[in-house]
């Protein structure tokens, strides 16, 4: 059975096990949303069959839209280091990306100096290229890429977070003690950057799952506007990195002109891979919002669904 089968399939298991706890988070009130239950936590363990559907599905990935030669960064995890988005830098890279990880050793949180440690290295990749740098980031490092691109707005093309958790409270996730061990600070102090949850200059992508075991999905979606945007996916939080169609959805965010941003446009026949949320209320803690439900997509999209669907 496809990887990406058993996701869908885990995915829904997880929903109708979770049905009431997950209404109980579904309340507005930014305090009332709790950490993914134990059972999202324990079906973390998908991230194998994950990393198997990566595979299987990288030479159909190759289809995916190429990109420009634009600059981009990619942010790791708590506790992750470069080697946790490998997978990903290089499919972006072989896709036509000067692509580069953060270069700053393993995630610790945020401890001093760090912060201009990532300005210094994005400041660095704009001068080189002399062009502006997007920004990825996963779970933690999504929270950084925002921040960083609220600072130098000039010098970022876009955000793409994956599984961050940016709004609603810090301690949502079931990861906010090991943040505080490791940084030594509590999730609760300010950023000089201004609230989390405040949406960045620049065109903004989030990328989350409902199943996720590690973050409450909730606090993982933004309020979407002219150039703010969510996709759901079927996938682990520890997966988000490497999901197939996590890893399409970005190479064709990136492939984007700069300048011509538009919202993500999946296939209607492909709610295995991109769950289409119109059906079911999708409300995060900064208000109502909706992954986006196109109503059609680059041919490659449909090329990807029906042959992965099909990949044993």
């Amino acid at each position: 059975m496809p990887a990406l089968v058993i996701g869908f399939i885990v995915h829904k298991l997880i929903h109708v096990a979770d049905c009431v706890r997950e209404q109980m988070a579904m309340s507005t009130t930014t305090n009332t949303i709790q950490p993914p239950s134990r059972i999202r936590l324990l079906f973390e363990a998908r991230v194998l069959h994950e990393l198997a559907s990566f595979a299987g599905a990288r030479p159909f990935l190759n289809i995916a839209p190429r990109g420009d030669g634009h600059s981009v960064l990619v942010l790791p995890g708590l506790m992750a280091n470069d080697a946790s988005t490998q997978l990903l830098r290089g499919f972006l890279q072989g896709h036509g990306y000067d692509v580069h990880g953060w270069g700053l050793g393993r995630n610790f949180g945020l401890r001093p100096n760090l912060e201009g440690q990532m300005l210094d290295r994005l400041g660095e990749l704009r001068r080189r290229s002399g062009r502006k740098v997007s920004l990825i980031g996963w779970s933690l490092g999504g929270i950084y890429a925002r921040q960083l691109a609220k600072q130098r707005g000039d010098d970022v093309r876009l955000v793409i977070t994956l599984g961050s958790p940016f709004a609603g409270s810090p301690r949502a996730t079931n990861a906010w003690r090991i943040y505080e061990m490791a940084s030594g600070q509590s999730v609760d102090e300010p950023h000089s950057a201004g609230p989390l949850h405040e949406t960045p200059p620049v065109p903004t992508t989030a990328i989350f799952s409902r199943s996720d075991g590690i973050c409450a999905w909730q606090c993982c979606i933004e309020s979407e506007g002219p150039q703010v945007e969510n996709i759901e996916v079927n996938s682990s939080h520890c997966g988000l990195g490497h999901h197939p169609a996590v890893v399409y959805a970005i190479a064709d965010r990136l492939a984007q002109p700069e300048g011509e941003w538009k919202p993500f446009r999946r296939p209607q026949s492909s709610k295995l891979i991109y769950p289409d949320a119109a059906s079911s209320s999708t409300r995060g803690v900064s208000g109502p919002s909706r992954p986006a439900t196109p109503r059609s997509g680059h041919w490659s999209t449909h090329l990807l669904f029906w042959l992965t669907r099909r990949a044993r």
